[in-house]
C-alpha cells in the first residue's frame, strides 16, 4: 500500500521547507502552520516519490523531497490529477484542485532544467475536505476518480 513518506511545511513565502513527522489538517483551511493556511483552495499539495525519482533521470542527480516545495509526498507512481478526484491520506480525505505546475523557483532550487524536470510529475493542489493529523507512514488511497469527459 502507497504511504507518506516525507512531510514539509513553509511558514512563509519563500521560507525554508521544514520537515514534519506529522502535521494537523484543518477541512477548508489547510495545514496548520503553513503558508497557505486559510487560501480558498490551496489548502496541501501532494507528490509522488516515483515522480520525482523520473525527474532525477532527466536532470542527472537526486531531487530532495522538499526541494519541490510540496506538502506530502507519497510513495506511488503518477496521482490522478484531475480536478474533481478524491484521495485520502491517514484520515484526511482531498479533493484535486489541479495540477501544481512547477514554477521558476524550480530553477534555483534544482538547477538548470529543474523546471522542465517537473513538468507533468509536479504533484496535485487540493482542497481539505476532513479534518486530521496526518503522519509519516499513513496509507495513502485513491477514493474516487471524477468523472471527467
Amino acid at each position: 500500500m502507497p504511504e507518506v513518506v516525507s512531510i514539509h511545511v513553509a511558514p512563509g513565502h519563500r521560507s525554508a521547507m521544514q520537515p514534519r513527522a506529522a502535521i494537523s489538517v484543518e477541512a477548508g483551511a489547510g495545514i496548520v502552520g503553513d503558508r497557505y493556511h486559510g487560501s480558498r483552495h490551496r489548502h496541501l499539495t501532494v507528490q509522488a516519490r516515483d515522480e520525482l525519482d523520473a525527474a532525477a533521470v532527466v536532470l542527472g542527480g537526486p531531487v530532495d523531497d522538499a526541494a519541490t516545495r510540496r506538502n506530502v509526498t507519497v510513495a506511488t507512481g503518477p496521482l490522478p490529477s484531475e480536478p474533481g478526484d478524491r484521495l485520502r491520506i491517514g484520515p484526511v480525505e482531498l479533493e484535486v484542485v489541479r495540477v501544481a505546475a512547477p514554477c521558476r523557483v524550480m530553477e534555483e532550487t534544482l538547477g538548470v532544467g529543474g523546471r522542465a524536470s517537473l513538468r507533468r510529475r509536479g504533484g496535485v493542489v487540493c482542497r481539505v475536505l476532513t479534518s486530521g493529523r496526518v503522519r509519516i507512514g499513513d496509507e495513502f488511497h485513491v477514493v474516487s476518480r471524477s468523472e471527467q469527459p
